[in-house]
């Protein structure tokens, strides 16, 4: 997968990616894996969402999947030690800083709040900042003119090509930073190419990869890169398909197969989209002025090297996950 990967993230520093996020649909045929996210968001504001279900009754404990309450803490804290380690091999960092564009404009600003919150009740010392506030000199990185030791990334600028993340880029490719997750996670990890690869038997197999492997990766629909030459056979059967741009995030320009218009789809053909087989999503009622109201639902659970930290749902109406629907929004997953 990293031979179609930017040349910013060829090389591997040591960590895995803090707080990954895998995405599934449900339906009867079991759990679909639709997408993966190395900068997942939500994480801080569902371990908040746990805590006030928690308190509520001990049932809804004893029901959450992944750590509660201090143990969600301490994971955390552990995660981010674990990924200075990775790289610096000893110590912790001193100086977290969380990391964006526009910090105060995101929608999910107030997690990045509660992400600074629990670090400082570690002991940790954490800032929340604007990426192109960062200034790279003498071997350091610095926001506002104190050093930072490792940046939590939350750019959807995955390669940090954007001008505004200049310093950012040059202190990791120098490796004067510890940054997670970073580019070369992304590649390795969350590139939506690299889905046509996980979703192809015959490839799996020619890789060498046991049966019982290629059996679980068997939940991941069908993906195909679109170019202007299979771009003919992908409109003919774009009705049982979702567009998704290799370069997207948040269901930006994703698009429902048979909602797509000839405008939409010259843009498309042109390539730059993979093309995804349909996966249904699940559904939920939830009660809405009195009156019970379906809303679609995916399941977002929330990993740190491979072990699961948080589960959470969104419920949604319309073609992709958005914060928009009444009565919308995350929610969390109980096992029954």
């Amino acid at each position: 997968v990293l031979s179609w990967a930017p040349e910013i993230a060829q090389r591997d520093f040591g960590p895995v990616g803090a707080l990954m996020g895998y995405d599934f649909h449900l339906d009867d045929d079991g759990p679909k894996l639709i997408e993966v996210n190395t900068n997942a968001g939500g994480a801080f504001l569902n371990a908040l969402l746990a805590r006030a279900q928690k308190a509520c009754c001990s049932e809804v404990d004893r029901a959450l999947i992944g750590p509660r309450d201090d143990r969600f803490e301490a994971s955390v804290v552990t995660m981010f030690t674990d990924e200075w380690r990775r790289q610096r091999e000893s110590g912790s960092p001193r100086r977290i800083a969380i990391v964006d564009d526009r910090t105060e404009e995101q929608y999910l600003y107030p997690e990045f709040v509660l992400a600074r919150q629990l670090l400082l009740k570690d002991g940790v010392e954490a800032v929340i900042g604007d990426a192109s506030e960062l200034r790279y000199d003498g071997g350091r990185l610095r926001l506002d003119g104190d050093e930072i030791d490792l940046v939590y990334n939350r750019l959807v600028d995955f390669a940090l090509d954007g001008p505004e993340h200049t310093a950012l880029r040059a202190a990791y490719r120098d490796g004067a930073v510890v940054v997670t997750p970073n580019p070369h996670n992304h590649a390795l990890f969350s590139s939506k190419r690299n889905l046509t690869l996980l979703s192809d038997p015959a490839a799996l197999e020619a890789f060498g990869l046991p049966l019982e492997m290629r059996s679980r990766l068997a939940g991941i629909p069908r993906t195909t890169l679109v170019t202007p030459d299979n771009s003919n056979a992908a409109w003919q059967s774009r009705k049982d398909m979702f567009f998704k741009p290799l370069s997207g995030h948040g269901s930006k320009a994703v698009y429902r197969g048979d909602k797509v218009t000839k405008g939409v789809w010259a843009e498309i053909a042109r390539g730059g989209y993979v093309a995804q087989a349909f996966a249904t999503p699940g559904q939920r009622m939830i009660e809405i002025d009195g009156a019970p109201a379906p809303r679609k639902m995916d399941v977002r659970l929330y990993t740190y090297d491979g072990q699961v930290l948080l589960a959470a749902a969104r419920l949604y109406q319309g073609q992709t996950t958005n914060f928009r629907t009444p009565g919308g929004g995350f929610a969390p997953v109980l096992i029954v």
